[in-house]
Protein backbone atom coordinates (compact mmCIF):
# COMPACT_ATOMS: atom_id res chain seq x y z
CA UNK A 1 0.00 0.00 0.00
CA UNK A 2 1.15 3.74 -0.66
CA UNK A 3 -0.76 5.92 1.46
CA UNK A 4 -0.33 9.79 1.18
CA UNK A 5 1.56 11.59 3.52
CA UNK A 6 -0.88 13.11 5.42
CA UNK A 7 -2.50 10.06 6.61
CA UNK A 8 0.09 8.18 8.19
CA UNK A 9 2.16 8.92 11.74
CA UNK A 10 0.60 9.85 14.96
CA UNK A 11 0.57 13.35 15.09
CA UNK A 12 -3.39 14.89 15.17
CA UNK A 13 -4.15 16.58 12.10
CA UNK A 14 -3.92 20.71 12.79
CA UNK A 15 -5.92 23.31 11.25
CA UNK A 16 -4.02 26.41 9.76
CA UNK A 17 -4.13 29.57 7.57
CA UNK A 18 -1.27 30.09 5.31
CA UNK A 19 -2.39 33.42 3.25
CA UNK A 20 -4.39 36.84 5.32
CA UNK A 21 -3.54 40.04 5.16
CA UNK A 22 -3.95 42.37 8.44
CA UNK A 23 -4.18 46.55 8.88
CA UNK A 24 0.09 46.07 8.57
CA UNK A 25 -0.41 46.12 4.73
CA UNK A 26 -4.11 46.01 3.22
CA UNK A 27 -6.10 44.00 5.31
CA UNK A 28 -8.96 45.51 7.22
CA UNK A 29 -8.97 43.44 10.67
CA UNK A 30 -5.77 44.83 12.99
CA UNK A 31 -3.47 41.49 13.23
CA UNK A 32 -4.65 41.05 16.84
CA UNK A 33 -8.33 40.88 15.37
CA UNK A 34 -7.14 38.54 12.63
CA UNK A 35 -5.70 36.50 15.19
CA UNK A 36 -8.46 35.84 17.60
CA UNK A 37 -11.03 35.56 14.77
CA UNK A 38 -8.83 32.74 13.60
CA UNK A 39 -8.50 31.04 16.88
CA UNK A 40 -12.50 31.17 17.21
CA UNK A 41 -12.67 28.95 13.98
CA UNK A 42 -10.72 26.39 15.64
CA UNK A 43 -7.34 27.30 13.64
CA UNK A 44 -4.16 25.88 15.32
CA UNK A 45 -1.48 27.98 13.22
CA UNK A 46 -1.52 30.78 10.99
CA UNK A 47 0.98 33.05 8.91
CA UNK A 48 -0.02 36.71 8.68
CA UNK A 49 1.37 37.51 5.13
CA UNK A 50 1.08 41.05 4.82
CA UNK A 51 2.51 42.62 1.31
CA UNK A 52 6.23 42.74 1.08
CA UNK A 53 6.00 43.12 5.39
CA UNK A 54 7.67 39.99 7.00
CA UNK A 55 6.28 39.14 10.42
CA UNK A 56 7.16 36.61 13.55
CA UNK A 57 4.90 38.18 15.73
CA UNK A 58 1.79 37.30 17.84
CA UNK A 59 -0.31 40.19 18.31
CA UNK A 60 -2.38 38.05 20.57
CA UNK A 61 0.05 36.07 22.57
CA UNK A 62 -2.89 34.89 24.98
CA UNK A 63 -4.57 33.02 22.19
CA UNK A 64 -3.03 29.93 21.73
CA UNK A 65 -2.36 29.78 18.08
CA UNK A 66 1.27 29.12 16.58
CA UNK A 67 2.45 32.11 14.22
CA UNK A 68 3.92 30.44 11.45
CA UNK A 69 6.59 33.41 10.08
CA UNK A 70 6.05 35.21 6.27
CA UNK A 71 5.02 37.72 4.03
CA UNK A 72 3.61 37.86 0.22
CA UNK A 73 5.43 39.46 -2.37
CA UNK A 74 5.09 40.43 -5.57
CA UNK A 75 5.99 40.89 -9.33
CA UNK A 76 4.19 43.03 -11.89
CA UNK A 77 4.85 42.37 -15.52
CA UNK A 78 2.99 43.12 -18.09
CA UNK A 79 0.57 46.59 -17.93
CA UNK A 80 -1.42 48.74 -19.73
CA UNK A 81 -4.34 46.71 -20.93
CA UNK A 82 -4.72 44.70 -18.15
CA UNK A 83 -1.42 43.16 -16.36
CA UNK A 84 -0.02 39.59 -15.25
CA UNK A 85 1.84 39.17 -12.27
CA UNK A 86 3.66 37.32 -9.82
CA UNK A 87 2.74 36.94 -6.25
CA UNK A 88 4.66 34.62 -3.82
CA UNK A 89 3.96 33.86 -0.28
CA UNK A 90 6.98 32.72 1.81
CA UNK A 91 6.66 31.13 4.99
CA UNK A 92 10.11 30.09 7.27
CA UNK A 93 11.17 29.21 10.41
CA UNK A 94 12.24 31.47 13.70
CA UNK A 95 14.81 33.98 13.21
CA UNK A 96 16.77 31.50 15.51
CA UNK A 97 16.26 28.86 13.04
CA UNK A 98 17.66 30.19 10.42
CA UNK A 99 15.08 32.64 9.16
CA UNK A 100 17.03 35.71 7.21
CA UNK A 101 14.43 38.26 7.19
CA UNK A 102 13.64 40.64 10.13
CA UNK A 103 10.67 41.50 11.96
CA UNK A 104 9.06 44.31 10.41
CA UNK A 105 11.42 44.30 7.16
CA UNK A 106 9.82 46.03 4.56
CA UNK A 107 10.60 45.12 0.70
CA UNK A 108 9.66 46.89 -2.73
CA UNK A 109 7.76 44.90 -5.57
CA UNK A 110 10.35 42.93 -7.73
CA UNK A 111 10.87 44.52 -10.92
CA UNK A 112 11.31 40.93 -13.12
CA UNK A 113 9.95 40.72 -16.80
CA UNK A 114 9.13 37.39 -16.80
CA UNK A 115 9.70 34.19 -14.80
CA UNK A 116 13.17 33.28 -15.61
CA UNK A 117 14.02 37.09 -14.26
CA UNK A 118 11.44 36.46 -11.70
CA UNK A 119 13.72 32.93 -9.89
CA UNK A 120 16.42 35.49 -8.75
CA UNK A 121 13.06 36.69 -6.33
CA UNK A 122 12.51 33.20 -5.35
CA UNK A 123 16.31 31.83 -4.71
CA UNK A 124 16.69 34.92 -2.39
CA UNK A 125 13.65 33.93 -0.70
CA UNK A 126 14.90 30.13 -0.52
CA UNK A 127 18.73 31.03 0.44
CA UNK A 128 16.58 32.97 3.70
CA UNK A 129 15.35 29.36 4.75
CA UNK A 130 11.71 30.22 3.38
CA UNK A 131 9.87 28.04 1.74
CA UNK A 132 7.25 29.38 -1.16
CA UNK A 133 3.83 29.41 -2.41
CA UNK A 134 2.74 30.07 -6.10
CA UNK A 135 -0.38 32.53 -5.68
CA UNK A 136 -4.10 32.46 -7.63
CA UNK A 137 -2.64 31.81 -11.03
CA UNK A 138 -5.76 32.54 -12.46
CA UNK A 139 -6.09 36.10 -10.89
CA UNK A 140 -2.91 36.81 -11.69
CA UNK A 141 -3.76 36.13 -15.37
CA UNK A 142 -0.62 33.79 -15.76
CA UNK A 143 -1.65 30.41 -17.02
CA UNK A 144 0.72 27.47 -16.39
CA UNK A 145 3.05 28.48 -19.66
CA UNK A 146 4.17 31.84 -17.26
CA UNK A 147 4.93 30.16 -14.74
CA UNK A 148 5.96 26.45 -15.63
CA UNK A 149 9.48 27.42 -15.19
CA UNK A 150 9.68 28.64 -11.92
CA UNK A 151 11.71 26.57 -9.38
CA UNK A 152 11.84 25.79 -5.69
CA UNK A 153 7.89 26.16 -5.09
CA UNK A 154 7.05 23.48 -2.66
CA UNK A 155 2.99 24.51 -3.50
CA UNK A 156 0.48 26.44 -5.59
CA UNK A 157 -2.86 28.31 -4.65
CA UNK A 158 -5.37 25.34 -5.58
CA UNK A 159 -8.54 27.36 -3.64
CA UNK A 160 -8.26 31.27 -2.60
CA UNK A 161 -11.20 32.92 -1.33
CA UNK A 162 -10.64 36.14 -1.94
CA UNK A 163 -10.24 35.43 -5.34
CA UNK A 164 -13.28 33.17 -5.34
CA UNK A 165 -15.64 35.02 -3.53
CA UNK A 166 -14.94 38.60 -5.32
CA UNK A 167 -14.04 36.82 -8.87
CA UNK A 168 -14.84 33.62 -9.26
CA UNK A 169 -11.57 32.52 -10.11
CA UNK A 170 -8.90 30.45 -8.41
CA UNK A 171 -11.43 28.03 -6.79
CA UNK A 172 -10.42 24.13 -8.13
CA UNK A 173 -7.07 23.72 -8.93
CA UNK A 174 -6.58 25.46 -12.19
CA UNK A 175 -3.44 24.72 -13.93
CA UNK A 176 -1.97 22.56 -11.24
CA UNK A 177 -2.28 19.09 -13.20
CA UNK A 178 -0.51 20.72 -16.23
CA UNK A 179 2.08 21.08 -13.62
CA UNK A 180 2.18 17.90 -12.35
CA UNK A 181 1.89 16.36 -15.81
CA UNK A 182 5.42 17.51 -16.12
CA UNK A 183 6.69 15.66 -13.54
CA UNK A 184 6.58 18.54 -11.13
CA UNK A 185 6.27 17.51 -7.49
CA UNK A 186 4.10 20.69 -6.35
CA UNK A 187 1.47 20.47 -3.52
CA UNK A 188 -2.01 22.17 -3.61
CA UNK A 189 -3.25 24.36 -0.57
CA UNK A 190 -6.30 26.10 0.30
CA UNK A 191 -5.92 29.56 1.23
CA UNK A 192 -8.02 32.54 1.88
CA UNK A 193 -5.63 35.77 1.40
CA UNK A 194 -8.08 37.49 3.47
CA UNK A 195 -8.57 40.99 2.92
CA UNK A 196 -11.93 41.99 4.34
CA UNK A 197 -13.05 40.42 7.92
CA UNK A 198 -15.57 37.99 5.52
CA UNK A 199 -13.12 36.53 3.36
CA UNK A 200 -11.11 34.97 6.24
CA UNK A 201 -11.58 31.34 7.38
CA UNK A 202 -13.00 30.05 4.48
CA UNK A 203 -9.83 27.94 2.92
CA UNK A 204 -7.63 25.86 4.91
CA UNK A 205 -5.02 23.19 5.16
CA UNK A 206 -5.38 20.09 7.72
CA UNK A 207 -1.59 19.31 8.44
CA UNK A 208 -0.26 15.95 10.20
CA UNK A 209 2.17 17.69 12.49
CA UNK A 210 3.39 18.80 16.13
CA UNK A 211 2.22 22.05 17.13
CA UNK A 212 5.10 23.56 16.43
CA UNK A 213 6.89 26.39 13.86
CA UNK A 214 9.24 23.71 12.45
CA UNK A 215 6.82 20.57 12.43
CA UNK A 216 4.50 22.16 10.47
CA UNK A 217 6.97 23.72 8.12
CA UNK A 218 8.50 19.81 7.51
CA UNK A 219 5.35 18.47 7.30
CA UNK A 220 4.16 21.25 4.89
CA UNK A 221 7.48 20.84 2.72
CA UNK A 222 6.52 16.84 2.57
CA UNK A 223 3.54 17.13 1.29
CA UNK A 224 1.62 15.79 4.56
CA UNK A 225 -1.27 17.40 4.61
CA UNK A 226 -4.89 18.22 2.58
CA UNK A 227 -6.92 21.36 1.93
CA UNK A 228 -10.26 21.85 2.45
CA UNK A 229 -13.24 24.41 2.35
CA UNK A 230 -15.46 22.01 4.73
CA UNK A 231 -15.56 18.41 3.68
CA UNK A 232 -12.95 16.41 5.63
CA UNK A 233 -10.75 13.32 4.08
CA UNK A 234 -9.50 10.27 6.68
CA UNK A 235 -7.63 8.23 4.35
CA UNK A 236 -6.11 8.50 0.98
CA UNK A 237 -4.14 5.45 -0.75
CA UNK A 238 -3.42 3.12 -3.38
CA UNK A 239 -3.42 -0.40 -3.48
CA UNK A 240 -3.89 -3.80 -5.40
CA UNK A 241 -4.02 -0.99 -8.29
CA UNK A 242 -6.64 0.74 -6.71
CA UNK A 243 -7.23 4.48 -5.32
CA UNK A 244 -9.07 4.21 -2.71
CA UNK A 245 -10.20 7.38 -0.30
CA UNK A 246 -12.55 8.08 2.52
CA UNK A 247 -13.82 11.25 4.04
CA UNK A 248 -16.76 12.89 5.14
CA UNK A 249 -20.18 12.64 3.61
CA UNK A 250 -19.67 13.26 0.28
CA UNK A 251 -21.96 14.02 -3.05
CA UNK A 252 -19.71 13.41 -5.78
CA UNK A 253 -15.70 12.22 -5.11
CA UNK A 254 -13.35 13.15 -8.37
CA UNK A 255 -9.96 11.34 -9.01
CA UNK A 256 -7.66 13.13 -11.28
CA UNK A 257 -4.28 12.51 -13.27
CA UNK A 258 -2.91 13.98 -16.16
CA UNK A 259 -3.40 12.24 -19.63
CA UNK A 260 -6.97 10.97 -17.79
CA UNK A 261 -10.00 11.92 -17.98
CA UNK A 262 -11.32 12.80 -14.64
CA UNK A 263 -13.01 9.36 -13.04
CA UNK A 264 -16.26 10.80 -10.66
CA UNK A 265 -18.72 8.43 -8.62
CA UNK A 266 -21.48 10.47 -6.74
CA UNK A 267 -23.81 9.79 -4.28
CA UNK A 268 -27.53 11.31 -4.79
CA UNK A 269 -28.33 11.13 -1.14
CA UNK A 270 -24.58 13.15 -0.40
CA UNK A 271 -23.50 10.27 1.76
CA UNK A 272 -20.77 8.79 -0.24
CA UNK A 273 -18.23 8.17 2.40
CA UNK A 274 -15.87 5.69 0.19
CA UNK A 275 -14.60 5.93 -2.97
CA UNK A 276 -12.15 3.81 -5.41
CA UNK A 277 -11.13 3.58 -8.66
CA UNK A 278 -8.88 0.94 -10.84
CA UNK A 279 -5.76 2.75 -11.95
CA UNK A 280 -4.19 -0.49 -13.12
CA UNK A 281 -3.86 -1.61 -17.09
CA UNK A 282 -3.06 -5.17 -17.70
CA UNK A 283 -1.17 -5.36 -13.94
CA UNK A 284 0.56 -2.14 -14.52
CA UNK A 285 -0.06 1.11 -12.89
CA UNK A 286 -1.25 3.83 -15.71
CA UNK A 287 -1.15 6.80 -14.02
CA UNK A 288 1.99 8.42 -12.98
CA UNK A 289 0.12 10.08 -10.47
CA UNK A 290 -2.94 10.54 -8.68
CA UNK A 291 -4.89 12.88 -6.68
CA UNK A 292 -8.67 13.16 -5.01
CA UNK A 293 -11.87 15.48 -4.76
CA UNK A 294 -14.14 15.35 -2.24
CA UNK A 295 -17.34 17.67 -2.69
CA UNK A 296 -19.86 17.82 -0.25
CA UNK A 297 -23.77 18.66 -0.73
CA UNK A 298 -23.19 22.09 -0.22
CA UNK A 299 -20.84 22.15 -2.96
CA UNK A 300 -17.71 22.86 -0.24
CA UNK A 301 -14.44 21.11 -1.75
CA UNK A 302 -11.75 19.04 -0.09
CA UNK A 303 -8.45 18.18 -2.34
CA UNK A 304 -6.14 15.42 -1.42
CA UNK A 305 -2.74 16.20 -2.47
CA UNK A 306 -1.05 13.67 -5.19
CA UNK A 307 0.12 10.15 -4.69
CA UNK A 308 3.17 9.96 -6.67
CA UNK A 309 3.53 6.65 -8.67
Amino acid sequence: MKQQQAFSGSERMLKGGLHCHTTRSDGKGSPEEVIRYHHQHGYDFLALTDHRVYNFKNYAPDVPITIIPGMEMDAVFEEGQGFRCFHIVCIGPAKEDGNGYEQDQRLESDRSRNQEEFQSCLDDIHAKGNLTIYCHPEWSSTPARYFDRLRGNFAMEIWNSGCAMEDDMDTDAAYWDELLGQGQILYGVATDDGHPMYQHCNGWVMVRAENNINSILAALKNGAFYSSCGPEIYDFYVENGKAVIECSPAAKIRFHCDKHPTRIQRAETGQLTHAEINISHNGVLDYPYVRATVIDENGKYAWTNPIFL
